[in-house]
């Protein structure tokens, strides 16, 4: 399922529904099917996520090998899916009053 995030200043964001859970959940945010990020809330909420992502640990290295020998694929780390997201809360922050963003999903996920 893909979750779209939509702002009143920039684009609009896709993301595959487990990586925008585990972002909304470190905001504190219910996965419902609609939500919001107020005017008031998109700064501190980007700052969540930097702090978040500092925190993080590093993606295991590009050429591990699983048991068989085959090259493991890479780990997208917390920052990859995060910083798309941060950009957009701190440009519709600097909108005023009425900036807002809003997203979407077929379902609560």
């Amino acid at each position: 399922m893909l979750v779209r995030f939509i702002s009143s200043e920039t684009g609009e964001i896709l993301m595959f529904a487990e990586a925008a859970r585990s972002l909304l959940q470190v905001l504190g945010k219910e996965t419902t099917a609609k939500g919001a990020f107020l005017p008031d809330e998109m700064m501190a909420a980007a700052q969540t996520l930097k702090d978040a992502v500092s925190r993080a640990e590093a993606p295991p290295v590009e050429d591990e090998v699983d048991a068989d020998g085959r090259k493991k694929e890479p780990v997208v780390a917390l920052g990859q899916r995060a910083w798309p997201l941060i950009d957009m809360l701190e440009r519709t922050a600097k909108g005023g009053r009425k900036a807002n963003i809003v997203w979407e999903a077929p379902a609560a996920f």
